[in-house]
This record gives structure tokens, sequence and C-alpha cells, in this order.
């Protein structure tokens, strides 16, 4: 019995036969849930034919958003330690550290503001973590900055190098997290390294519990961290770190870096402009790359698109610094005691803008540059002054040929002193006047040894004392020399001897006196013999050897110092009561008397007696 018929009477599809698609199976579908669609009429004859579809248009395509602008400080971070100016000595013995496999655990750079310790904290990360283009590189101090650790490192992403300001995170919760997760080895980099900025900000708990992790770490981690102020780190912290002193950068070497930066960024940039730029960083790059900045932007606006030049004029007016003419002006002025001048000099520089403890100061570093020509620190004999200009360098050499040390530093004293004031002055204005007008009058001053050599010329000079028997002059004093007994008294006095001056005042009545020899008599109330005691004296005195003799009674002799002082005051005391005025007091007050209330002798000079009426 044959195959039976399909109920359909259809005959079976052959394995060839198409098979319906996807979208046929989808339009059949719809079509069974909906109805099959209505067929397009047939166009009309009549009608007009149908408008032609246009595409739509496409969205315009949003424009690629500007990259925002970086300022040159960030711009120019360097990103190798060849790029890192000033730190030699550092990079050497980082460099020798790595090839040596010498690595310590924990670095501390320090210095001051804008030196790179932050980029060299950045910088040691990826040279620790550095990879190499072929990915099979190890520690270098030349990382490649191709490979994702040293791109992730640059760009701030990387998960296994953190970054901490201890500015914001002082308290030891902070510092608990660190000592949890120090635990755990590193994601995807070599070390799990810890950038502390501003360490010193930690509280002292904070220190303290870091102690033991910073002191045996474990062998993945490694700790960088970066201060300006070393000393507020406690000893066992700094025990523990390898401590790296950042210099501050010279301004040769800061200058030539910014004319590099101008040639990178196609702006002119004049050799003074540059030098005071360099100037006021200070040693720090980050200030300077910050004022050159600023300078550029003050030059675009001056010259209005036609290029970009930085003149000093502009960084002068910018940075209210004073004209390097206008300095050497103020101080020919003030050398040549030119008071009129030198006032008008300050005040133009003041309508100008410039501040007055700029002046001071500038006045300060010119005194400086021609000291330190003056000693020839610049190269000796022959040196060209340190001036960006031939005329600054011709004046520099002159002042410093012209003026002497003492001179020199007499004037920065006073400079010094002038800027103090200033700075701490209600009106900073008047106190640079004022002080200016003194360093001017005291410009021509002496200095302290002139002065004593032009006092001892003028000195009137004794002559030369006869010798004694058998006894040289050349030893003698001035009062022996003088033979002024009260000078002599004084002298034995002086040198101690005060007794025996004592006895020389009250009792000693001189007869005869000459250099060398002394012949007297002795008042009756002093009991003895005084000649060993006066010959003592004498020679303590002057030096020399006394022949000292007792005069023959006969003889007359002056009375005593002592002697002599009471006859003075008796004689006032006489005077005072002959006077007239005095006579009619006591003929006025009957039984009234005259008591002494104090008498100051001086030397017999002088004599003051005040009486109080009893």
């Amino acid at each position: 019995m044959g195959d039976s018929p399909d109920i359909f009477d259809a005959e079976p599809e052959g394995e060839g036969a198409a098979q319906p698609t996807a979208a046929e199976l989808e339009a059949a579908g719809q079509n069974a849930l909906f109805g099959a669609p209505a067929p397009d009429a047939p166009p009309s004859p009549d009608a007009p034919p149908a408008a032609p579809i246009q595409a739509p248009m496409p969205p315009p395509q949003a424009a690629a958003p500007a990259q925002p602008y970086r300022v040159l400080a960030r711009k120019y971070r360097p990103q190798t330690f060849g790029q890192l100016i000033g730190q030699d000595a550092m990079v050497q013995t980082l460099a020798n550290a790595i090839k040596r496999d010498r690595l310590a655990h924990a670095f501390l750079m320090t210095g001051v503001r804008g030196v790179g310790k932050t980029s060299t904290a950045r910088l040691i990360a990826k040279a620790l973590n550095c990879i190499g283009p072929d990915g099979q590189g190890g520690p270098t101090i030349d990382p490649c900055g191709i490979c994702e650790p040293c791109r992730a490192i640059a760009e701030g992403r990387h998960i296994d190098v953190i970054e901490m300001d201890a500015a914001s995170h002082t308290g030891v919760d902070d510092v608990r997290e660190i000592i949890e997760a120090v635990r755990y080895a590193a994601v995807s980099a070599r070390y799990k390294i810890y950038i502390i900025d501003e360490v010193h900000m930690l509280s002292r708990n904070a220190f303290n519990a870091l102690l033991k992790t910073l002191e045996e770490p474990p062998a993945h981690v490694k700790f960088l961290f970066a201060t300006t102020e070393v000393d507020k780190l406690p000893v066992t912290v700094l025990s523990r770190c390898q401590r790296f002193d950042l210099r501050r950068i010279t301004s040769p070497m800061l200058k030539d870096h910014f004319a590099w930066v101008c040639r990178e960024e196609q702006v002119d940039a004049d050799d003074e402009a540059l030098s005071m730029v360099a100037g006021a960083a200070e040693g720090s790059v980050r200030d300077g790359l910050s004022i050159l900045d600023q300078a550029i932007a003050h030059a675009d606006m001056a010259t209005e698109g036609d290029g970009t030049t930085v003149t000093a004029e502009q960084v002068r007016e910018m940075l209210g610094l004073a004209d390097k003419g206008v300095q050497r002006r103020l101080l020919t002025a003030l050398l040549a005691g030119d008071g009129a001048d030198m006032l008008a000099v300050i005040d133009n520089q003041y309508s100008l803008g410039v501040e007055p403890l700029a002046l001071m100061r500038a006045q300060m570093d010119l005194v400086h540059r021609i000291t330190l020509f003056q000693l020839g620190s610049r190269g000796g004999k022959g040196s060209q002054p340190d001036a960006p200009t031939a005329e600054e360098r011709d004046a520099i050499a002159d002042w410093a040929e012209r003026l002497r040390p003492g001179q020199l530093h007499r004037l920065w004293q006073l400079l010094l002193k002038g800027h103090d004031e200033v700075r701490t002055a209600p009106d900073p204005l008047v106190a640079a006047q004022m002080a200016l007008l003194r360093v001017m009058h005291a410009a021509d001053m002496p200095d302290p040894g002139e002065l004593a050599r032009r006092l001892d010329d003028i000195a009137p000079r004794p002559a030369a004392a006869r010798p004694a028997d058998g006894q040289g002059g050349a030893g003698a004093s001035a009062p022996a020399a003088r033979l002024d007994w009260p000078e002599l008294v004084e002298s034995v006095e002086n040198a101690g001897a005060l007794r025996i001056g004592q006895i020389m005042r009250d009792y000693v009545r001189v007869v005869e006196l000459a250099p060398g020899t002394l012949r007297y008599h002795l008042a009756p109330e002093y009991k003895g013999d005084a000649g060993p005691d006066l010959r003592d004296g004498l020679q303590q005195a002057t030096g020399t050897r006394w022949q000292v003799e007792r005069a023959e009674p006969g003889e007359d002799g002056m009375p005593s110092l002592g002697e002599a002082a009471k006859a003075r005051a008796e004689a006032e005391t006489r005077g005072i009561h002959e006077s007239p005025l005095v006579k009619a007091a006591l003929a006025a007050f009957p039984g009234a008397k005259l008591l002494e209330h104090g008498r100051m002798d001086n030397g017999g000079d002088a004599h003051e007696a005040r009486y109080r009426q009893a």
C-alpha cells in the first residue's frame, strides 16, 4: 500500500525548499493577530507625482570640548628626574640606591615651598613601579612614562599609590586606616606607596600610632613624606626615614628654566625681565612660574595680540619694583648728600606704585652687590659685577672703587634698621623718607677707627719729663710728667691703691714734686711712716721707681688736699654768713641758725652748698 497523500493534498516539501526568514515569520504573526494590511491602491493617472521623500538630516556633531587652561606650575611639573632642577645630589643618591637595590622603606623630603618635594615623591613612586614599555622592566631612575603604572601615577589614579594631605587628615583614625591597609599586598604595582604631604600637620597621637608600622613596614610598602617644617617632626619619626633636604634653586638656574618655559610657550622675554622674575621667586620654582604666568598675561594685554613679549618694564610695573636706574640715582643722591633730589625720587616712585619697603630693599640689594664685588666674590680681581646691563656694571664697579668697606657695612646696617622701621611704621612713606635722610647724614661720618685716629691726631701731647737720676723717663705716666699732685693722687687711686691714695689726699703736704722725686711733710694726725706706702703707690701708678723722703722741719710745704678742701669750705661758709641777704634774715629771725644741708665738692673747682632755716 502506497503512501497516502497529505490531508491537504499537498506534496511534502523537499529538503531543498526555501525556508521563511525571520522577518517573514514576524510579518505572518502580525497578520494573524491584527489582519493583513490593505493593498496599496494603484496610482491615479491624473494624480500628481508624489514628492520624493528626503532623508532625515543627521544631527549636528557636538564640538570637542576645549581643554581647560593649566597654569604653568602644573603644566611643567617635572615628569622625570632629568627635569627636576637644582637637586642633583638627591637624584644621584636615589640612582645609586636603585642600582644597588638599597632602597629605604621611608623617605622624607623637606625644603622651602616650590622646590619639588611632592614632585620628587611622585617621581620616586614612578621609578619604583615602572615596568618599561615592554612590561618587563624593573625599578629605574629613568621611568619610561609610557607604561600603565607611569601614566596612572602621573594622572593620580593609580590604586596602589595613595596620596594623603596631612593638613586635612590629622587624627589617629586616618593613620589607623593606613596601618590596616598596609597588611595587604599591592593590587597591580610592584610597591604600595603612601605619599603623605605636609606630614608635620599630623597630631602627636597620630605620629605615635604610625611609629611601629614606619619602623617595620611590610616589604611591599614604601612611605614618602613631604614637609616644609621639618623641625616640627618628632625625632622618633626622623630617625626612621631617609632624609633629603631639597635646596633653594639659584637665580641663574631659575632664569634658564623660565627661558625654556617661554620658548615652549612661544613667548619672547627680556633677560632683565626673567632676572627680575627669578629674583622675586626667592628660590621657589612654583612661585617663579606663577609670577611668569602673570607676566605673560600682562604682556598679552599690553601687546594686543601682536605677539607676546615680556619686557622688564612690564614686570617691574606688575611687581611694583623700583627701576634699576632709579635705584642708582637714589643711591647717588644719598651718597652725595642731596636731600632734595633723594626726596623727589622717593615721591616719584611712590606715585608710580612702588612701595616704600621695596625701595628700601632695593637699596639694600644694591649695597650688597657693591660689597660682594669689592670683595671679589664673583671671581676675584677683574671680575664683572652681578648686573644685567653694562651701565649698572660700570656704576657698581665705580662705587666699589670709591667706597671703603666700613662705609658699605655702615650703609647696610642703617638701611637694615630703616627697613624694619618702614615695615612696622603706620606711614611707610614718611618712615622711608626719614630713614634714608638718616642714612644720608651718616654716610660721610667716619667709622670708629677713623674717628679714633682723628682724635689722637688733635689731642695735645705732653712734653716728655726729664728722667730722674739713674732712671729712664720712658715709662713715666702723664700725671707724673705734668707734676700735677691732684692728678697723681687720682692715678694712684685708679691703680687700685685706695688706702695709699687716701693717705696722699688727707695727710701728705708736698714740699717738692719732681719727676721721680717726692719730698713731703705729714700732717700731725697721721702716726707712723708713710714713705714705703707712698713709694709703692707711686710706682704702681707710674711704672717707675720714685725717690720718696720726708722734708726737714723748717721747710714749708703745701697743705694737703683734704686741708685745702676744708679751707675752701670754711671760706665759702663765711662768705654765706657775710651775705647781706643772710644777715637780714638772721636779724629778722633772732636766734635762727644756718645749718648745712648738703655739700658737693668736685676737686675744688665747683661747690654747691644748701642750707635750711631752723
